[in-house]
């Protein structure tokens, strides 16, 4: 099978997946309590459908929107039990958002959604299931899922790809999905495959798990559905990051070029992380809403570093020690998804959400902040940006306040992979700069918005 890859981008010494790799997902006991974001997608905001000291099963819905529209996606309780507050928390993008506290009382009830048929539904059937069980793109973004499976018709796709590449250091939750739940994932790509009528679906994964594909072939094999459906295939590629940016992964698999400003669909594509095709076969088979996430915990200071399956909403430090030991001295740095594109938050009390890849507990060793230098026009930003943009350039417009000479050298175009920053030996924090200028053009955009609404002329009466 040939591997393929893109252009540019790093290879790591040691991606230190090696403390964690091959390891079962463990259940976590029980939590006492959940603390659970009520907006955890890209989109409108939820509102709060429950009150203090109302009782809420397992998988009832929580918060939505207050009119469905198409950017909306419903949340739901994780464990059964009481809740004693709903309030503003700090989340795993460092702001505050509406929580609702529950805490567990009793014995487990859920309720959950009546299983349902993916193949002898209606498409729109189908889409309505996948948003009322809330399942977002699990890779990261948060993308309402069941947008992303309505492409307009002036966007026609043909290749469905399902994203099993994981090429941030330490985390390794897809490869156990992987491991763990082949038939499943095969589920979740023919169910995607049937509601978007597209005949080719590719499974891409990058080379370090090619143990895995006698297995996945087995279960494609297996599964009646499969050769009925269309053509499912398997993807090798290069161990190289950022190889599971869907943009890159696009390109290696297919040869095809995400347009600049473009998305997927552009390039007749449909890419889905393979953690949130098992939970739209969980929502189809089971009537399972999105309750639980997979998710890794390693690093240095963690002590028992290991693939875990934890409610949504749960708290690291509520983990028993017997189960989670944490070395609490040792934490320099607290990492909320990978070293490359997650978030530093500033302690444990954050709660685990839907788009949860890992928690990387780092010590001093891990992490070494160093301070900034000039710029020696060095061009290493360049040479390894994977979207062929020029850091430097977009840089030095931001430092003058430039933001449209930033945009175009092709600021809204950045995915914040993080090889700029990696390679920059002057190290100057570049991704954490463009993500202040994407703020600073979003600020000036509505502004002018607001400006044109306050100028419009007012109705003519009759």
């Amino acid at each position: 099978m040939a591997v393929r890859t893109f252009k540019r981008g790093l290879r790591f010494p040691s991606t230190r997946k090696e403390a964690t790799e091959g390891k079962p997902v463990e259940l976590t006991p029980l939590p006492k309590q959940v603390v659970i974001p009520i907006n955890q997608h890209f989109g409108a905001p939820n509102k709060s459908l429950v009150n203090v000291g109302d009782r809420v099963k397992r998988g009832q819905k929580i918060a939505d929107a207050a009119a469905s529209g198409p950017m909306t996606v419903p949340v739901h309780a994780s464990i059964s039990g009481v809740v004693k507050k709903i309030e503003p928390r700090t989340q795993s993008n460092n702001t505050e958002g509406i929580c609702v506290l529950i805490e567990a009382e009793g014995d487990v009830e859920e309720e959950f959604l009546p299983s349902l048929d993916p193949f002898s539904c209606t498409k729109e059937e189908a889409l309505a299931r996948i948003r009322e069980a809330g399942i977002i793109g699990m890779g990261g973004a948060g993308f309402p899922c069941h947008v992303k499976l309505s492409p307009p018709p002036n966007k026609p796709i043909d290749i469905i790809i399902a994203d099993g590449a994981e090429c941030e250091p330490y985390l390794t939750t897809d490869e156990a999905v992987l491991t763990e739940k082949p038939n499943l994932l095969i589920l979740g790509l023919i169910i995607v495959m049937k509601i978007t009528g597209v005949k080719k679906a590719i499974i891409g994964m990058e080379d370090n798990k090619t143990k895995l594909l006698p297995m996945l072939e087995r279960e494609i094999r297996l599964n009646e559905k499969a050769s009925s459906i269309g053509d499912i295939g398997i993807g090798l590629c290069r161990t190289r990051y950022p190889q599971g940016g869907e943009k890159l992964l696009i390109t290696a698999l297919t040869g095809r070029e995400v347009p600049s400003g473009g998305l997927p669909m552009d390039a007749g594509c449909i890419v889905q992380n393979v953690g949130t095709l098992v939970a739209i076969a969980e929502a189809f088979s089971l009537g399972k809403p999105l309750v639980d996430r997979d998710l890794t915990v390693s690093g240095g200071a963690c002590g028992t570093p290991k693939n875990i399956r934890a409610p949504i909403g749960i708290l690291l430090p509520d983990l028993p020690p017997v189960f989670m030991e944490i070395e609490y001295g040792k934490i320099r740095k607290i990492l909320f998804g990978g070293p490359m594109m997650g978030n530093a938050v500033p302690n444990l009390n954050i709660p685990v959400q839907k788009n949860t890849s890992g928690i990387i507990l780092m010590t001093a060793a891990e992490t070494v902040a160093e301070p900034e230098g000039p710029c020696i026009r060095c061009g290493r930003c360049i040479r390894n940006c994977p979207i062929r943009l020029s850091p430097v350039i977009m840089n030095m417009a931001l430092e003058a306040g430039d933001l449209d000479e930033a945009v175009t050298a092709g600021l809204m175009d950045c995915i914040e992979c993080g090889s700029c920053t990696y390679m920059c030996p002057a190290r100057i924090k570049l991704v954490q700069r463009f993500r202040v200028g994407k703020g600073r053009l979003r600020i000036r955009q509505q502004a002018r918005q607001a400006a044109q609404t306050a100028v419009q002329p007012a109705p003519a009466k009759s």
